[in-house]
């Protein structure tokens, strides 16, 4: 695979050990502080963050990364059980999580699927490009959005998902096609999580979330991006 991962972890062990084994590239923090010092420091394809750390929460070492304009994906490491814990986590820009006990089958599988994403984005554009649609502009060279030019703050994920949408205007997509093109996997036990983002970008792009102009609903079968050749019904 040959992928540099940090792994921002207490007791890193068994996850440094399995990642090497699949062929990436691993270093080790121990402490949060130590994770923000190698992350300003190096280039990473990845971060693995345990939110229970001995020095501060991981969640706040997840905040201050995007503060910091730092998009590198992130997989968070939790044992706490509570939702609000994992869906602060995505609100704070974490790509995706994993709640302790983990099958290390399926931390691998996570791995793979967010490192094929990045590298399958990575080929489909220039980054270069910017997208206008009306009011919304994206500009995927500096990974900024604004709607009718104040700037919208949005997480690692939801710019993916926006991006993805906005590069196919008026393909209708399946809860299951996004899981599978924006979030690398496409398991039916996980569309609740497009779900949630499509609801959190509608609250920062939109209007009026409960009419969308842009991330509409198709019923029955998933989402499609507002297309401006259509006529507005």
């Amino acid at each position: 695979m040959d992928k540099e991962i940090l792994v921002i972890e207490d007791e890193p062990q068994l996850v440094e050990m399995h990642l090497c084994d699949a062929g990436c590239r691993v270093d080790v923090a121990l402490t949060g502080a130590n994770g923000l010092a190698k992350a300003n420091k190096g280039r990473f394809d990845l971060m693995i963050l345990d939110l229970m750390l001995p020095d501060m929460d991981g969640l706040d070492v997840c905040r201050e990364l995007r503060t910091n304009r730092d998009y590198t994906p992130i997989l968070i490491l939790t044992a706490r059980s509570g939702e609000v814990d994992r869906v602060l986590g995505l609100e704070l820009g974490a790509d995706d999580y994993l709640t302790k006990p983990f099958s290390v089958r399926e931390l691998v599988a996570r791995v793979k699927a967010i490192l094929r994403r990045v590298d399958r984005m990575a080929e489909e554009r220039p980054e270069s490009e910017s997208l206008t649609f009306e009011d919304l502009t994206i500009d995927c060279e500096k990974r900024r959005v604004s709607i009718k030019g104040d700037g919208v703050r949005l997480t690692a994920r939801e710019y993916d998902l926006l991006v993805h949408f906005a590069r196919n205007p008026g393909r209708v997509y399946t809860r299951s096609q996004l899981l599978d093109l924006v979030w690398g996997y496409g398991e039916d036990t996980y569309e609740h999580t497009v779900n949630s983002h499509i609801n959190r970008l509608r609250a920062k792009i939109e209007d009026d979330p409960s009419q969308p102009r842009y991330v509409r609903t198709v019923w029955g079968i998933g989402y499609r991006f507002f297309d401006p050749s259509e006529a507005d019904g």
